[in-house]
């Protein structure tokens, strides 16, 4: 019997040519953030994954996540909106075009409770729907506690605290261990917010930040890991009055088993609006050979471009223009 005849006769495996490795994708909302993850500018982050959008606090984590979720609501998948932080609110996710009568949300007090909630959620979906795609947003997997902080003793003492860390960084493990072998399966796109903290005793020699969720599991389970990082001073956009209405920064893609890593974009967005989809553009095309020059002027052919007037010259672009090639890679031919 031949090699290949006996790889097909196997039970319980198969050959990995024949393992369905892309089950979907969500977009971003940003076609520079698209190219840094999956290498194509209309495809996001992948169901079947876990992906992190981690940062300090007020640099676009959160609105990152809602653009996701009105992605994911535009091909008609199942969302959840799991906020530990209980801070999301329908006003602020409808400024941003996700349907709050479409988007399920739950509030867990502690981080079993967010995980057994992900966990009976999906399972009375599948037991409806086999099929369809489910996104669950986790914002944030920081500030979820555990059962054991509630509980009443001497929780104030340094061993203690030592004690509840150490157990949370296992229960997280657990948790995580769950529901990683789930994901595939039921065809869900995890994604999750962390936060970034100082470092007690800083020195030169470190980083300085350290993430927030505690222990090292979640790095290990995650597909895609990006940073956002924007400076408060000056990529704060204002208005004529001076009124802070938007914020520019730095995506970086830190982890990336979807596509290249470490690559990284910038994004623009308000705080009304969401992000500019089109912001951060240019430089991925001249990264690609889609266009020439350097800022501010950019060339596509013989015809000259600045990344603010990008966006007119593609959409209005013929199949004789030279920005026509750009059109089809958005896929807006």
């Amino acid at each position: 019997m031949r090699h290949d005849d006996i790889i097909k006769r196997l039970k319980g495996a198969r050959p990995l040519s024949e393992a369905v490795l892309d089950i979907g994708n969500v977009p971003t909302g940003s076609y520079a953030l698209n190219r840094i993850i999956s290498g194509d500018y209309t495809k996001g982050i992948p169901i079947g994954a876990i992906t992190e959008f981690c940062g300090n606090s007020s640099t676009g984590k959160t609105v990152f996540l809602t653009h996701l979720i009105r992605g994911a609501q535009q091909q008609s998948f199942y969302t959840i909106m799991v906020d530990s932080e209980n801070a999301y609110n329908s006003k602020f996710a409808e400024s941003l075009g996700v349907d709050p009568e479409k988007l399920i949300y739950c509030a867990p007090e502690t981080l079993e409770d967010c995980f057994e909630t992900m966990e009976s959620l999906v399972e009375e979906i599948r037991e409806k729907d086999k099929d369809t795609p489910i996104v669950i947003a986790y914002d944030s997997i920081a500030v979820s506690p555990i059962r054991e902080e509630f509980k009443d003793g001497e929780n104030g003492s340094f061993d203690s605290h030592n004690m509840i860390g150490a157990m949370r960084a296992k229960l997280q493990g657990a948790c995580l261990r769950k529901i990683n072998s789930s994901l595939k399966k039921n065809k869900i796109g995890l994604l999750v917010v962390n936060q970034l903290r100082q470092k007690v005793g800083d020195s030169k020699y470190t980083s300085g930040n350290t993430k927030a969720a505690g222990g090292r599991a979640l790095e290990y389970y995650l597909t895609i890991a990006l940073k956002c990082v924007a400076n408060k001073k000056d990529g704060s956009l204002k208005d004529d009055n001076g009124k802070s209405i938007g914020l520019k920064g730095m995506v970086e893609n830190t982890k990336n088993k979807y596509g290249a890593p470490y690559q990284d974009c910038e994004f623009k967005l308000f705080y009304d609006e969401g992000l500019d989809e089109w912001y951060g553009l240019a430089h991925q095309l001249r990264m690609d050979g889609l266009l020439g020059g350097k800022r501010p002027w950019y060339t596509c052919g013989d015809q000259k471009v600045q990344p603010k007037s990008l966006k007119d010259k593609v959409l209005n672009a013929e199949k004789d223009s030279p920005f026509y090639k750009i059109k089809e890679k958005l896929g807006l031919a």
